[in-house]
Protein backbone atom coordinates (compact mmCIF):
# COMPACT_ATOMS: atom_id res chain seq x y z
CA UNK A 1 0.00 0.00 0.00
CA UNK A 2 1.61 3.39 -0.78
CA UNK A 3 2.20 6.28 1.10
CA UNK A 4 -1.31 8.25 0.20
CA UNK A 5 -3.52 5.29 0.52
CA UNK A 6 -2.08 4.79 3.88
CA UNK A 7 -3.49 8.07 4.39
CA UNK A 8 -6.75 7.73 3.49
CA UNK A 9 -7.40 5.06 5.48
CA UNK A 10 -6.03 5.81 9.01
CA UNK A 11 -6.59 9.80 8.93
CA UNK A 12 -9.51 11.70 10.26
CA UNK A 13 -10.72 14.65 10.07
CA UNK A 14 -8.16 17.58 11.73
CA UNK A 15 -7.30 20.91 10.68
CA UNK A 16 -4.73 18.84 8.46
CA UNK A 17 -6.97 16.63 6.51
CA UNK A 18 -10.25 17.57 5.05
CA UNK A 19 -12.94 14.77 3.97
CA UNK A 20 -15.00 15.27 0.82
CA UNK A 21 -17.88 12.89 -0.15
CA UNK A 22 -17.93 14.30 -3.91
CA UNK A 23 -15.16 15.23 -6.18
CA UNK A 24 -15.08 19.48 -6.79
CA UNK A 25 -16.53 19.27 -9.98
CA UNK A 26 -16.28 22.07 -12.41
CA UNK A 27 -19.54 23.70 -10.39
CA UNK A 28 -17.54 23.57 -7.10
CA UNK A 29 -14.28 25.81 -8.04
CA UNK A 30 -15.43 28.67 -5.51
CA UNK A 31 -15.67 26.13 -2.61
CA UNK A 32 -12.20 24.44 -3.88
CA UNK A 33 -10.27 27.89 -3.59
CA UNK A 34 -11.85 28.47 -0.05
CA UNK A 35 -11.07 24.99 1.03
CA UNK A 36 -7.34 25.40 -0.14
CA UNK A 37 -7.19 28.59 1.49
CA UNK A 38 -8.37 27.10 4.64
CA UNK A 39 -5.88 24.50 5.17
CA UNK A 40 -3.07 26.13 4.09
CA UNK A 41 -3.70 28.63 6.51
CA UNK A 42 -4.09 26.41 9.38
CA UNK A 43 -1.70 27.78 12.30
CA UNK A 44 -0.21 24.02 12.30
CA UNK A 45 2.91 22.70 10.70
CA UNK A 46 3.66 19.85 8.11
CA UNK A 47 2.07 18.51 4.53
CA UNK A 48 -1.76 19.06 4.78
CA UNK A 49 -4.54 16.84 2.53
CA UNK A 50 -8.17 17.22 1.25
CA UNK A 51 -9.58 13.59 0.41
CA UNK A 52 -12.64 13.48 -1.93
CA UNK A 53 -14.36 10.87 -2.34
CA UNK A 54 -14.77 9.94 1.06
CA UNK A 55 -17.22 10.94 3.71
CA UNK A 56 -17.36 10.19 7.93
CA UNK A 57 -21.02 9.55 8.59
CA UNK A 58 -23.09 10.35 11.58
CA UNK A 59 -20.82 7.68 13.67
CA UNK A 60 -17.64 8.81 12.79
CA UNK A 61 -17.46 6.03 10.25
CA UNK A 62 -15.27 6.35 7.25
CA UNK A 63 -17.58 5.95 3.68
CA UNK A 64 -15.79 5.28 0.58
CA UNK A 65 -17.42 7.05 -2.52
CA UNK A 66 -14.95 7.39 -4.74
CA UNK A 67 -14.87 10.09 -7.20
CA UNK A 68 -15.22 10.05 -11.25
CA UNK A 69 -12.36 9.70 -13.51
CA UNK A 70 -13.60 13.06 -15.35
CA UNK A 71 -13.69 15.74 -12.34
CA UNK A 72 -11.29 18.48 -12.98
CA UNK A 73 -9.27 17.85 -9.89
CA UNK A 74 -7.55 15.03 -11.74
CA UNK A 75 -6.28 17.36 -14.61
CA UNK A 76 -3.88 20.17 -14.45
CA UNK A 77 -6.56 22.99 -14.09
CA UNK A 78 -6.71 23.04 -10.36
CA UNK A 79 -2.87 23.87 -10.59
CA UNK A 80 -4.07 26.82 -12.90
CA UNK A 81 -6.43 28.06 -10.29
CA UNK A 82 -4.35 27.88 -7.47
CA UNK A 83 -1.44 29.45 -9.43
CA UNK A 84 -4.43 32.45 -10.82
CA UNK A 85 -6.78 33.16 -7.88
CA UNK A 86 -4.40 32.47 -4.60
CA UNK A 87 -1.53 34.62 -3.39
CA UNK A 88 1.37 33.75 -2.65
CA UNK A 89 2.04 30.43 -4.62
CA UNK A 90 1.33 27.11 -2.98
CA UNK A 91 2.84 24.12 -3.63
CA UNK A 92 0.02 21.29 -4.00
CA UNK A 93 -0.31 18.29 -5.97
CA UNK A 94 -3.11 15.96 -7.15
CA UNK A 95 -3.20 12.28 -7.23
CA UNK A 96 -6.36 9.59 -7.17
CA UNK A 97 -5.42 6.49 -5.04
CA UNK A 98 -7.56 3.13 -4.98
CA UNK A 99 -8.48 2.56 -1.20
CA UNK A 100 -11.05 -0.41 -0.74
CA UNK A 101 -11.85 -1.01 -4.18
CA UNK A 102 -12.54 2.76 -4.50
CA UNK A 103 -11.04 5.45 -6.56
CA UNK A 104 -10.37 8.31 -4.66
CA UNK A 105 -8.58 11.92 -5.05
CA UNK A 106 -6.03 13.39 -2.79
CA UNK A 107 -5.07 16.95 -2.81
CA UNK A 108 -1.23 17.45 -1.10
CA UNK A 109 -0.72 20.79 -0.03
CA UNK A 110 2.92 21.69 0.91
CA UNK A 111 4.54 23.07 3.81
CA UNK A 112 2.23 26.22 4.01
CA UNK A 113 5.08 28.65 6.16
CA UNK A 114 3.97 31.78 3.81
CA UNK A 115 0.54 32.79 5.89
CA UNK A 116 -1.52 34.57 4.96
CA UNK A 117 -2.71 33.02 2.13
CA UNK A 118 -5.67 35.15 0.23
CA UNK A 119 -7.65 35.65 -3.05
CA UNK A 120 -5.58 37.42 -5.10
CA UNK A 121 -8.19 38.57 -7.48
CA UNK A 122 -12.29 38.06 -7.51
CA UNK A 123 -13.65 34.80 -8.61
CA UNK A 124 -17.21 35.62 -7.34
CA UNK A 125 -19.41 38.11 -5.83
CA UNK A 126 -18.89 35.82 -2.32
CA UNK A 127 -14.85 35.22 -2.92
CA UNK A 128 -13.43 38.41 -3.81
CA UNK A 129 -9.69 39.71 -3.66
CA UNK A 130 -7.97 39.86 -0.16
CA UNK A 131 -10.67 37.06 1.48
CA UNK A 132 -8.75 34.94 3.11
CA UNK A 133 -10.22 31.59 5.42
CA UNK A 134 -8.28 29.38 7.88
CA UNK A 135 -9.22 25.40 8.91
CA UNK A 136 -9.84 24.98 13.02
CA UNK A 137 -9.84 21.57 14.31
CA UNK A 138 -12.48 20.69 10.97
CA UNK A 139 -14.36 23.61 10.28
CA UNK A 140 -14.09 26.35 7.93
CA UNK A 141 -13.90 30.25 9.09
CA UNK A 142 -13.21 33.44 7.49
CA UNK A 143 -9.99 35.27 8.78
CA UNK A 144 -10.97 38.74 10.09
CA UNK A 145 -8.59 41.89 10.03
CA UNK A 146 -7.46 41.72 13.78
CA UNK A 147 -6.49 37.81 12.87
CA UNK A 148 -4.43 38.82 9.58
CA UNK A 149 -2.38 42.27 11.30
CA UNK A 150 -1.30 39.33 13.74
CA UNK A 151 0.07 37.34 10.51
CA UNK A 152 1.39 39.90 8.94
CA UNK A 153 3.25 41.41 11.61
CA UNK A 154 4.61 37.85 12.61
CA UNK A 155 5.62 37.30 8.61
CA UNK A 156 7.35 40.61 8.43
CA UNK A 157 9.56 41.32 11.83
CA UNK A 158 12.70 39.80 10.26
CA UNK A 159 11.81 40.77 6.79
CA UNK A 160 13.64 41.92 3.61
CA UNK A 161 12.62 44.86 1.38
CA UNK A 162 11.19 44.40 -2.21
CA UNK A 163 13.18 47.80 -2.66
CA UNK A 164 16.47 45.68 -2.71
CA UNK A 165 15.10 43.39 -5.78
CA UNK A 166 15.58 43.90 -8.97
CA UNK A 167 14.45 42.30 -11.96
CA UNK A 168 14.53 42.54 -15.60
CA UNK A 169 16.46 41.22 -19.37
CA UNK A 170 19.46 40.30 -19.31
CA UNK A 171 22.55 42.51 -20.46
CA UNK A 172 25.84 44.41 -19.58
CA UNK A 173 22.98 46.40 -16.76
CA UNK A 174 19.64 44.76 -16.15
CA UNK A 175 16.79 46.51 -18.85
CA UNK A 176 13.36 46.86 -18.19
CA UNK A 177 12.13 46.61 -22.07
CA UNK A 178 13.64 43.54 -24.92
CA UNK A 179 12.95 44.43 -28.68
CA UNK A 180 11.06 41.54 -29.87
CA UNK A 181 11.28 40.48 -33.68
CA UNK A 182 7.73 39.87 -35.18
CA UNK A 183 6.74 37.46 -37.84
CA UNK A 184 4.49 36.57 -40.97
CA UNK A 185 1.53 33.81 -40.27
CA UNK A 186 0.53 32.98 -43.46
CA UNK A 187 2.66 30.27 -43.73
CA UNK A 188 1.09 28.47 -40.38
CA UNK A 189 0.34 25.39 -41.45
CA UNK A 190 -3.39 25.40 -40.22
CA UNK A 191 -3.72 28.58 -42.09
CA UNK A 192 -2.39 27.45 -45.23
CA UNK A 193 -4.39 23.72 -44.65
CA UNK A 194 -7.11 26.07 -44.17
CA UNK A 195 -6.89 28.62 -47.40
CA UNK A 196 -6.58 25.10 -49.40
CA UNK A 197 -9.91 23.86 -48.25
CA UNK A 198 -12.04 27.35 -48.82
CA UNK A 199 -10.23 27.01 -52.53
CA UNK A 200 -11.68 23.83 -52.51
CA UNK A 201 -14.89 24.47 -51.09
CA UNK A 202 -15.17 28.11 -53.51
CA UNK A 203 -14.18 25.80 -56.83
CA UNK A 204 -17.19 23.32 -56.18
CA UNK A 205 -19.45 26.05 -55.57
CA UNK A 206 -18.76 27.34 -58.84
CA UNK A 207 -20.26 24.74 -60.88
CA UNK A 208 -23.51 22.68 -60.34
CA UNK A 209 -22.96 19.80 -62.42
CA UNK A 210 -22.55 16.65 -61.23
CA UNK A 211 -19.88 15.47 -63.50
CA UNK A 212 -18.04 18.83 -63.82
CA UNK A 213 -18.18 19.57 -60.65
CA UNK A 214 -16.34 16.12 -59.92
CA UNK A 215 -13.95 17.46 -62.78
CA UNK A 216 -12.93 20.92 -61.12
CA UNK A 217 -12.92 19.10 -57.65
CA UNK A 218 -10.25 17.26 -58.70
CA UNK A 219 -8.38 19.40 -60.72
CA UNK A 220 -8.35 21.96 -57.93
CA UNK A 221 -7.44 18.79 -55.51
CA UNK A 222 -4.57 17.81 -57.67
CA UNK A 223 -3.05 21.60 -57.60
CA UNK A 224 -3.68 22.27 -53.80
CA UNK A 225 -2.53 18.44 -52.31
CA UNK A 226 -0.25 17.60 -55.05
CA UNK A 227 -0.57 14.43 -57.67
CA UNK A 228 1.20 12.38 -54.85
CA UNK A 229 -2.26 12.69 -52.51
CA UNK A 230 -5.50 10.79 -53.32
CA UNK A 231 -8.58 12.43 -54.48
CA UNK A 232 -11.66 11.69 -51.88
CA UNK A 233 -15.11 12.84 -53.14
CA UNK A 234 -16.66 14.63 -50.21
CA UNK A 235 -19.55 16.99 -49.84
CA UNK A 236 -18.89 20.54 -48.95
CA UNK A 237 -20.28 20.01 -45.46
CA UNK A 238 -17.55 17.36 -44.54
CA UNK A 239 -15.01 19.76 -46.19
CA UNK A 240 -15.98 22.37 -44.01
CA UNK A 241 -16.36 19.65 -40.72
CA UNK A 242 -12.55 18.86 -41.50
CA UNK A 243 -12.18 22.79 -41.54
CA UNK A 244 -13.24 23.28 -38.06
CA UNK A 245 -10.88 20.32 -36.52
CA UNK A 246 -7.89 22.20 -38.25
CA UNK A 247 -6.61 23.80 -35.11
CA UNK A 248 -6.56 20.62 -33.07
CA UNK A 249 -5.12 18.41 -36.19
CA UNK A 250 -2.11 20.62 -36.80
CA UNK A 251 -1.34 21.66 -33.46
CA UNK A 252 2.57 20.87 -32.93
CA UNK A 253 2.48 21.56 -36.40
CA UNK A 254 1.61 24.99 -35.57
CA UNK A 255 3.61 24.87 -32.36
CA UNK A 256 6.41 23.66 -34.23
CA UNK A 257 6.59 27.07 -36.81
CA UNK A 258 6.06 29.24 -33.87
CA UNK A 259 8.28 28.28 -30.92
CA UNK A 260 10.94 26.15 -33.02
CA UNK A 261 10.79 28.35 -36.20
CA UNK A 262 10.05 31.90 -35.45
CA UNK A 263 9.86 31.68 -31.59
CA UNK A 264 12.02 33.90 -29.51
CA UNK A 265 13.35 32.91 -25.84
CA UNK A 266 12.88 35.37 -22.82
CA UNK A 267 14.88 34.88 -19.93
CA UNK A 268 14.58 37.44 -16.52
CA UNK A 269 17.59 37.90 -13.99
CA UNK A 270 16.78 38.05 -10.62
CA UNK A 271 19.55 40.58 -8.46
CA UNK A 272 18.65 40.46 -4.72
CA UNK A 273 20.74 43.54 -3.68
CA UNK A 274 19.90 43.04 0.26
CA UNK A 275 21.76 41.31 2.85
CA UNK A 276 20.12 38.23 3.87
CA UNK A 277 18.76 35.60 1.44
CA UNK A 278 14.87 35.39 -0.08
CA UNK A 279 13.71 32.11 0.94
CA UNK A 280 11.69 29.92 -0.93
CA UNK A 281 11.41 32.55 -3.57
CA UNK A 282 8.71 32.43 -6.97
CA UNK A 283 7.86 34.58 -9.60
CA UNK A 284 4.83 34.87 -11.58
CA UNK A 285 4.30 37.30 -14.73
CA UNK A 286 1.18 38.42 -16.27
CA UNK A 287 0.59 39.44 -19.86
CA UNK A 288 -2.26 40.17 -22.12
CA UNK A 289 -3.56 37.70 -24.29
CA UNK A 290 -3.63 38.64 -28.11
CA UNK A 291 -4.31 36.65 -31.14
CA UNK A 292 -0.72 37.60 -32.62
CA UNK A 293 1.09 36.64 -29.32
CA UNK A 294 1.65 33.26 -28.68
CA UNK A 295 3.44 32.46 -25.46
CA UNK A 296 4.02 28.41 -25.24
CA UNK A 297 2.37 26.45 -22.63
CA UNK A 298 4.89 23.72 -23.06
CA UNK A 299 8.16 22.71 -25.20
CA UNK A 300 6.91 22.13 -28.34
CA UNK A 301 7.00 18.16 -30.03
CA UNK A 302 9.83 17.36 -31.62
CA UNK A 303 9.12 16.54 -35.23
CA UNK A 304 10.77 12.93 -36.32
CA UNK A 305 9.52 10.36 -39.30
CA UNK A 306 6.74 12.44 -39.98
CA UNK A 307 5.42 12.11 -36.61
CA UNK A 308 5.79 14.76 -33.82
CA UNK A 309 7.49 13.00 -30.64
CA UNK A 310 6.66 14.22 -27.16
CA UNK A 311 9.05 15.52 -25.11
CA UNK A 312 10.36 13.88 -21.44
CA UNK A 313 9.18 15.05 -18.42
CA UNK A 314 12.69 15.68 -17.08
CA UNK A 315 13.16 18.17 -20.56
CA UNK A 316 9.24 19.27 -19.73
CA UNK A 317 10.41 19.90 -15.89
CA UNK A 318 12.66 23.08 -16.23
CA UNK A 319 9.96 25.01 -18.71
CA UNK A 320 7.92 27.36 -16.76
CA UNK A 321 4.14 26.68 -15.44
CA UNK A 322 2.01 28.76 -18.48
CA UNK A 323 -1.62 29.01 -18.59
CA UNK A 324 -3.80 30.94 -20.62
CA UNK A 325 -7.08 32.86 -19.67
CA UNK A 326 -9.44 34.81 -21.55
CA UNK A 327 -7.87 38.04 -21.16
CA UNK A 328 -4.29 37.33 -19.85
CA UNK A 329 -1.24 34.66 -20.25
CA UNK A 330 0.30 33.96 -16.65
CA UNK A 331 3.44 32.27 -15.93
CA UNK A 332 5.10 31.10 -12.87
CA UNK A 333 8.43 29.55 -11.96
CA UNK A 334 9.59 27.81 -8.29
CA UNK A 335 13.01 29.90 -8.05
CA UNK A 336 13.92 28.49 -4.67
CA UNK A 337 16.17 30.55 -2.27
CA UNK A 338 18.04 33.49 -3.44
CA UNK A 339 21.20 34.54 -2.62
CA UNK A 340 22.01 38.45 -2.10
CA UNK A 341 24.95 39.77 -4.18
CA UNK A 342 24.73 38.00 -7.86
CA UNK A 343 22.04 37.86 -10.46
CA UNK A 344 20.64 34.79 -11.24
CA UNK A 345 18.54 33.45 -14.24
CA UNK A 346 15.15 33.27 -13.30
CA UNK A 347 14.03 30.12 -15.74
CA UNK A 348 15.80 26.71 -15.96
CA UNK A 349 14.77 27.31 -19.34
CA UNK A 350 14.03 30.18 -20.96
CA UNK A 351 9.51 30.98 -21.83
CA UNK A 352 8.85 30.60 -25.61
CA UNK A 353 6.84 33.43 -27.61
CA UNK A 354 6.14 34.15 -30.91
CA UNK A 355 4.58 37.86 -32.02
CA UNK A 356 2.87 38.57 -35.34
CA UNK A 357 3.98 40.86 -37.55
CA UNK A 358 -0.04 42.74 -36.28
CA UNK A 359 2.00 44.05 -32.97
CA UNK A 360 4.89 45.41 -34.88
CA UNK A 361 5.36 48.96 -34.00
CA UNK A 362 3.18 48.33 -30.73
CA UNK A 363 4.30 47.54 -27.29
CA UNK A 364 3.40 44.93 -24.87
CA UNK A 365 3.86 45.00 -21.22
CA UNK A 366 4.72 42.06 -18.93
CA UNK A 367 3.56 42.72 -14.75
CA UNK A 368 5.54 40.60 -12.29
CA UNK A 369 5.02 39.93 -8.71
CA UNK A 370 8.22 38.07 -6.46
CA UNK A 371 7.00 36.26 -3.74
CA UNK A 372 9.01 35.15 -0.72
CA UNK A 373 8.44 33.76 2.77
CA UNK A 374 10.41 36.69 4.49
CA UNK A 375 9.16 39.58 1.41
CA UNK A 376 7.92 42.23 3.35
CA UNK A 377 5.86 42.46 0.53
CA UNK A 378 5.61 41.21 -3.36
CA UNK A 379 7.92 42.81 -5.16
CA UNK A 380 6.46 44.16 -8.01
CA UNK A 381 6.92 45.72 -11.68
CA UNK A 382 6.79 46.16 -15.14
CA UNK A 383 8.55 45.06 -17.83
CA UNK A 384 8.22 46.04 -21.87
CA UNK A 385 8.56 43.93 -24.71
CA UNK A 386 9.27 46.15 -27.83
CA UNK A 387 8.00 44.84 -31.33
Amino acid sequence: MNRLARIVRSATPSTTVQFRKTAYGDSGVEQFLRDILAIANASVEGTRYIITGVEFDRKDRKRMYGVDRDDFSGKPAYKSLVNDYIEPPIRIRYQPVTVEGERVGVYEIGDCQDRPYMMRIDYSETLRRGDAYARVKDSIVKMGRRQLQSLFEKKFQHAVSAANIEIGFPGEIIHKDLKVATHSFDKLPSLVASAKLHELVDAKSRVHASAANTMVARLTHARLFGTDSPYEERSTEEIMTEMRQLERRYQHHDNHFLFEEHGTLIQLVLLNQGKEELRDASLTLVMPNHNAFHVATQLPRVPRDEKFIERTPSEQSGYPAVSLRDDSIHASAKLGDIEPGEPMEVFDLPLRICVGDDLRGRRLGIQYSLFAQNLRAPAQGKLRLLF
